[in-house]
């Protein structure tokens, strides 16, 4: 058993618990956004229609999915940037307090009744907090930080997983907790309280408990005689076509999910809470899947294969969802991109990195560095003369 030095300095709670918290945001503001949507229609139209209903839906969710991307990015980079100087809690702390009030919102709500436009402040302040963007650019940096080029990838893959692992369990149990009421407590009260409570638990233990890892001499002297330190790419080209690669991949990916998202609500799915909560669990195996065939695949086969089977698969299965007529069909077509769908993101992640490292906003992959052996050995003789000549400066001093 792990002594309790060395468990305060475990960032994997607060990802398990974090990730937990916000299955449960998705799955509850999934379920008040389709009641919410269908009491304003019926009030302004004497006859309602379903696609009037998903109309509706569709504008609530467009607008809050861009508040969601857009605003964070400038609080985001300033994050990093206060991160980078060593400040490590920093870029997760702030984005915690954030994720705390729009969850807080949301119960505001679902309890007082308030129109389901006031989550655009919830969001907006969720992103100037920094948003998933900081919060998981700061949980990567303390990765890097704290681990040697050869171990590096397994540990930012491994936190991934533990990030669907997560996702997954609070998926599944997320459809059965909003239906639990009484009449003292609306239905979906218990689950968004439950969220705020568990990111209330993450900030305390982020703030009090949680430990900055120390980087170990080992470990320092074997990253900075790779590289990371000191040689940085000037691969300017490839970072710009990983990028614009990764953010076509992602506004794909984006897109396709958010249109499920409403697609789910009505004819001919129709689902209520509980088969919310199972297609979102669906959705996080991806997450499983998509680490086990990365470390089976990548033995046999390139990153840029790798990239083109997950893109294929993805592309396959998004194209099955167009002719999606019941449940179970649905699922065939989550099974075609589950299998390796978010390989490509793993995979183009890793290609950033291997071209630049060093900063909270790549801490991702380490690529092949090419120093021979005589090279690292100069490097070393340089540190240590940089390390006496400290010494003699302050022993003139």
């Amino acid at each position: 058993m792990l002594p309790l030095e060395t468990l305060r300095k475990r960032i994997e709670p607060v990802v398990l618990c974090a990730q937990i918290a916000s299955a449960f945001f998705d799955t509850g503001l999934q379920m008040v956004v389709k009641e919410q949507c269908a009491i304003a229609t019926d009030a302004l139209n004497p006859t309602p229609t379903e696609d009037s209903r998903q109309k509706a839906m569709s504008n609530f969710y467009m607008i809050y999915n861009m508040l969601s991307k857009f605003v964070p990015i400038l609080p985001a980079i300033i994050l990093a940037k206060v991160g980078d100087l060593g400040y490590r809690k920093i870029p997760i702390v702030i984005p915690l307090v954030g994720y705390l009030v729009s969850r807080v919102v949301l119960l505001l709500v679902i309890v007082m009744d308030l129109p389901i436009q006031a989550m655009f402040g919830g969001v907006v302040v969720h992103g100037l907090s920094g948003g998933f963007c900081s919060y998981w650019a700061g949980v990567m940096a303390l990765v890097s930080l704290t681990s040697t080029e050869e171990d590096r990838s397994l540990h930012m893959m491994q936190m991934e997983l533990v990030y669907g692992i997560a996702g997954l369990i609070g998926s599944l149990v997320s459809g059965h907790l909003f239906q639990l009421y009484s009449v003292d407590f609306k239905q979906g009260t218990v689950l968004v309280s439950l969220s705020a409570f568990l990111y209330f638990v993450c900030l305390v233990y982020t703030m009090f408990i949680f430990l900055i890892p120390t980087v170990s001499p080992s470990a320092q002297e074997r990253n900075e005689t790779n590289g990371i330190d000191t040689q940085y790419s000037k691969n300017i080209l490839n970072i710009l076509l990983l990028f614009a690669g990764g953010i076509l991949y992602d506004v794909a990916v984006g897109g396709g999910m958010e249109i499920l998202v409403t697609f789910e609500m009505k004819e001919p799915l129709n689902w209520n809470a509980t088969q919310v909560g199972y297609g979102n669990a669906a959705g996080f195996l991806v997450f499983l899947t998509s680490f086990l065939g990365v470390m089976v695949m990548s033995r046999w086969v390139s990153d840029v294969t790798l990239i083109i089977i997950g893109m294929v698969s993805f592309a396959a299965g998004i194209y099955f969802m167009a002719f999606v007529t019941a449940t179970y069909m649905f699922y065939l077509g989550k099974r075609k991109f589950i299998m390796t769908g978010l390989i490509s993101d793993y995979n183009v992640k890793h290609r950033v990195h291997s071209e630049r490292q060093g900063s909270s906003l790549l801490q991702l992959k380490p690529g092949k560095h090419t120093h021979t052996e005589r090279q690292r050995e100069t490097q070393q003789e340089r540190y240590r003369e940089r390390d006496t000549e400290s010494e003699t400066q302050r022993e003139i001093i």
